[in-house]
């Protein structure tokens, strides 16, 4: 199945002269990871542009680019074995594809956003929050870096 059958949300968020700027974008732009990266290379961003992908309430996908260089975080390496997008982020990690035994977990670069405050750790924290459905989990993740409100706006969630 196509993410763009089931996206959720897909946006893109960057910081422009210090404010954080966000826009959406195209369902389009997220059958794959490299798509969605050549998609956020358009914005000017200070520190490059973030991309926040949610699929079908069940997972998502972070990505960053900055110049050439493309960070990828996937929520759950087992919606891999049924969405392009997920499939590609695995692709992209060079990771095996999952097995049907595998456990549901994150993979990829969770220090992607480190330089913008939210660290490695923190950020597995929140992964680690299975009540959390994509939208809940990447707004206190927008909220965190500053941009909550923005966030919370674009995708038409009451801020807490």
């Amino acid at each position: 199945m196509t993410a763009s059958d089931a996206v959720d949300f897909a946006l893109a968020a960057y910081r422009e002269e210090g404010v954080w700027q966000v826009a959406e974008l195209t369902h389009d732009h997220v059958e794959d990871v490299e798509t969605l990266a050549s998609a956020l290379r358009r914005f000017p961003g200070d520190h490059g542009a973030v991309g926040l992908v949610a699929i079908d309430e069940d997972f998502f996908v972070v990505v960053r680019v900055a110049g050439q260089n493309t960070r990828v975080l996937l929520s759950d390496v087992t919606a891999a074995a049924e969405w392009e997008l997920a499939a590609s982020a695995v692709e992209f990690l060079h990771l095996p594809m999952p097995e049907d035994e595998d456990e549901p977990e994150a993979a990829g670069d969770l220090d992607l956003l480190g330089d913008l405050g939210l660290h490695a750790m923190d950020l597995a924290v929140l992964l680690d929050d299975y009540d959390l459905y994509p939208d809940e989990l990447l707004s206190d993740v927008a909220r965190r870096l500053g941009f909550g409100e923005l966030f919370d706006d674009a995708i038409g969630l009451t801020s807490a």
